[in-house]
Formats: C-alpha cells, structure tokens, sequence
C-alpha cells in the first residue's frame, strides 16, 4: 500500500472501528493507515478476540478477512451482527475469492475490498459505510426513545417542517381541544392523531379512526351515532356507533370534508352538546370524546363555496396543525427509506440495502402520493430487486406524463445506458479477461460496481466470469 493520503479527512465523530486479521503485519498495517485517517481503531487477531471487543463495546464498523483460523470471517460475522446488529461490516477478500465476498454479502456484509486495495478506495468504503451507520441511528433516534417518550410513532423527521410539526403536537396533546389536521394525501394525518391520542390524558382509553370518504352518506350517521333495533331495513339489533366506542378516548374523524350539509348539522350538535342520539331512538346519550378531524381538502374554499358548514368548521378549527408534503421536507427521505426498508427487512427472507445512487433518485422526485407513495416504492424495490443492494433502477420514478397520443416506442434512456454499459465493459474485459481489478480502474469504477453491473448484464458467464 502506498502512503499517499488523498481522501478527504473523516470529522471527530468519524466513528469506531476493529480491524480483524489473523496476518499480524496486514492487520497493523491496515489499522495505522486508518488512525492516521483520522478513525479510533482497534485490532484483534482472531474471530473470538473480535467477538470479545465487541461484546465490551460494539464498534460502528468491522473490517474483517474471509480466510482466518480457526474461525473464518463469514462465521465471525454471522456471530457479529447476532451481538451488533447496527455494525457495518466490509470483508477483506484476496482477489480470486470473490464468491465468498458474495456470500458475506448476502449474510449481511455491507460491502468487500479486495486485497492488495488502494487506501483511497478503502476509506471511501468505509467513508459510505459509516454514512449509512448514521443513517440508521437517526431512524433509531426518531423512530425508537424519542417516539416512546413522547408518543410520537412512526412520525420520522428531523426537518424544521417536522420538528415544528411535533413541537405543536406535544403542546396541543395535553387538553381536550379540538383538532383539525390538514394536509395532502399520504402526509400521515392519521399518524399525527395517533400521536396526539398517545400523549394525552386519553392514552389508556380506544382511539377510533372512521374514515367519511370511505363509507356511504346513508351508513355514515349509523355507524357514527349507533342504531336502534328495527330503525331501517336490515338493522336487525340494536348497535353502538363509535361516538360510544370512544367514549373516554379519542375520535378520529378522517375526510371530513366528504360529508353532505345535512350529516354535518348532526355532527356539530354532537360536538357541542357532548351528546348522541342514536338512530330510532328518541333519548340522548352522553358521550365523554376528544375529536381530531383531517381534510386533504381546501376547507376555506368548501365553506365558501356552500359545501361544507362555517359554524363546523370553526367548531373543528379550534387548532390547526399541518402535516407538510413529502416534496417540501426532502431532507427526511433518506431517513424515511432507511425506516421502510428495515421494516421490509424485517419480514422478508433477504436484507437489502440502499445505494447512494438510489437515495439520490428517491431525493430528487416531487412524490405527488408523499409518504405513502415512498413507502410503496420501498417496498416494491425491496420485493423485485435481483440484487441485496437497492440501485436507482430498481426505483421506476416517472417524472413526465404519458404522451396524449400512441407513439412508436424507441429504445428507453435505460435501453441506450445498458448497451453502452456492455459494450464498454466488454470491451474492457477482453483486454484484461482476468483481471477484474484493472477492469475496474480502467472504467473509473470499484470492483463492487463492476460486479455488480456484469450481474445486471448478465455478463458473468462463459469468458467473463466474476
């Protein structure tokens, strides 16, 4: 390894790492070239010695060979991630053995060097690793103590939209004041009233969501206010609404805005009295309820246009809190994609993770559906993928509209990369059939990426096997 040190130096808060190798002399090689990059290091010669480090004080990162005695890397970091699942690790590999490579991969690995590697390429890796770390640290913070603590599940963000959208949430929790929630489609208006529900005086008593849109005009104040028996055609018993099913709690009233002028009357009387009456039946009853209401409608314009009842609406506005689009608070999408993958991880037989090039597709599309719509595409990314690593093609953002007309098709921007893509590559490996490693530099890539691209090609049979 050269001495030249031409990578951008790492912060204080660079990270911990162990350097793993029973070869003393690459093992403080390697651990003096990343000191003096700046990182803590700590060595250990053997899989139990590393497992011992890392049982005292999980490391941020592990750099470990495959080929140790007598426990070989990939048993090493199986053992790592049972005890430190939060530990990136990045497999040191002689070139030949990138099967195993593969293999660590696939059992959790973040990513391999192989040896001899440059020390530029070594402290990127590590560099992106480390990123990733903190990436998923973020996700534990806003997603794990902070959300116990404050009752504010699943509402991931570290954007001024979102801190000020959670600082209001913790004010307004407390009372019983009426809430109305306004936002865009897919925000996660219901998620704010969970959290609303889960900080106040309420928590221990049901929060029940209903949502207007999704129920006819003609069921809507049944299921709302109850029924008597024998009160229309097929009420065959008497039946609770869920006004009395949140009796003590916290009644979420989604899509408000979808209810006629006449279900709206009822509902205002309700709200101000604190009383029901159900349908069939003459006598009121008494109702002990929070009410948070959510629209992804211009309210103001539906009262202005007749639509929807002014002396509503200032019933429900008592105080407003708006859930910012997706579009407008992008710096929380790698932490958002972070938190569905792991969820997606979770339930699924494989671990997949993001690639920088994908976060960088995911930051620059508008996501007219917002959360929601990212969730999805997750989702669908992490079920169709060939690879453990999510790359910008396996997200299919359109960013324009269909043509208003049929047109013959030509080859997609995709189509023409691809084939550009083979044909460099190949031509590369038929001047260096068996030296991935030249390959690589010669494209301006890491061997990672070269592999990689030769699996999507289907490059990696006949002459040109990996």
């Amino acid at each position: 390894m050269s001495t030249a040190s031409p990578w951008p130096a790492p912060t204080q808060s660079a990270g911990r790492l162990l350097v793993v190798d029973d070869q003393r002399n690459m093992r403080s090689t390697t651990a003096l070239l990343l000191r003096s990059a700046g990182y803590s290091v700590q060595e250990a010669g053997s899989g139990d010695e590393a497992l011992t480090l890392i049982a005292a004080q999980p490391p941020d990162l592990m750099l470990t060979d495959l080929r140790m005695e007598p426990m070989d890397g990939l048993v090493l970091l199986k053992r790592a991630l049972e005890l430190s699942p939060r530990t990136q690790v990045i497999v040191m590999t002689a070139y030949g053995s990138i099967e195993s490579a593969v293999e660590a991969m696939r059992m959790g690995a973040y990513d391999y060097v192989t040896k001899p590697f440059k020390e530029a390429e070594l402290i990127h890796r590590i560099q992106r690793a480390l990123e990733r770390a903190n990436l998923l640290s973020a996700v534990d913070m806003f997603a794990g103590e902070f959300n116990t603590r404050h009752g504010l599940s699943a509402l991931i963000g570290r954007s001024p939209a979102m801190r000020e959208l959670t600082a209001r949430i913790l004010k307004v929790a407390p009372s019983d004041t009426t809430v109305l929630v306004r936002g865009e489609s897919g925000t996660g208006k219901e998620l704010v009233a969970r959290a609303l529900h889960a900080h106040s005086r309420r928590k221990e008593r049901p929060f029940v969501p209903v949502n207007c849109a999704a129920i006819s005009e003609g069921l809507l104040e049944s299921e709302l206010f109850g029924h008597a028996r024998g009160a229309f055609t097929g009420a065959v018993r008497a039946r609770h609404g869920l006004f009395e099913e949140a009796d003590g709690g916290t009644l979420f009233i989604d899509e408000v805005t979808e209810t006629s002028p006449a279900f709206q009357s009822k509902l205002l009387r309700a709200l101000q009295d604190g009383e029901i009456r159900r349908v069939g039946e003459s006598a009121s009853v008494r109702v002990d309820v929070r009410t948070v209401a959510a629209t992804n409608r211009d309210i103001e314009r539906e009262v202005e246009d007749k639509r929807f009842r002014q002396d509503l609406y200032y019933r429900l506005n008592v105080v407003m809190l708006e859930v910012p689009p997706l579009r407008d608070r992008a710096e929380d999408i790698p932490l958002l994609a972070e938190h569905f993958l792991e969820r997606s991880n979770a339930r699924g037989p494989r671990r997949h993770r993001l690639s920088q090039g994908a976060v960088e597709v995911l930051m620059g599309y508008s996501f007219p559906g917002n959360v929601r719509e990212l969730e999805n595409l997750v989702e669908q990314a992490a079920a169709l993928a060939e690879g453990e690593e999510l790359l910008p093609e396996d997200f299919p953002i359109r960013t324009q509209a269909p043509a208003a007309s049929p047109v013959p098709m030509g080859p997609t921007l995709a189509d023409v990369v691809a084939n550009a893509e083979r044909r460099a590559i190949v031509a590369a490996l038929e001047r260096s059939p068996k030296d991935l490693s030249r390959v690589a530099e010669e494209l301006a890539i890491s061997a990672t990426t070269l592999w990689r691209k030769m699996k999507r090609l289907k490059l990696g049979e006949g002459p040109f096997q990996p």
